[in-house]
């Protein structure tokens, strides 16, 4: 899996780095078909920085969540929580498809049965 943590407006200490990146990590507990994680911290507001994760799973699912507030780690925090979530309902619904496969025949229903086309009664050639 591969993380990258890159920083707008600023720079990040290696330890912050390092905290960022355990935090993330976590998020494979939940789902383990994650194949990226992009972390982009937008310290142009020293006081409120902005952080912003976008989770990259199989099968081209994406997820992505951001926040602001008065510290980095609470932006974290919160940013984690979101994805979570987000991650938990993907997982649920994925799960349930394959226990339960009327859900996927209920999406989709039945299509009609092809009706044979009609006999033209052709009239006599040449008169």
């Amino acid at each position: 899996m591969l993380i990258t943590i890159s920083a707008r407006h600023g720079s990040l200490s290696p330890e912050t780095q390092e905290r960022i990146r355990e935090k993330v990590e976590k998020l494979t507990r939940i789902f383990d078909r994650v194949m990226a994680i992009e972390v982009t911290v937008d310290l142009d507001h020293r006081e409120a920085p902005l952080v912003d994760v976008r989770v990259s799973a199989e099968h081209k699912h994406d997820f992505q969540a951001s926040f602001q507030a008065g510290e980095l780690f609470a932006a974290l925090d919160v940013v984690m929580d979101k994805l979570e979530n987000q991650l938990r309902r993907y997982k649920e619904r994925i799960q349930e498809r394959h226990r339960n496969p009327e859900l996927r025949r209920a999406e989709f229903p039945p299509l009609p049965e092809p009706t044979p086309p009609e006999a033209k009664e052709t009239g006599p050639q040449g008169s």
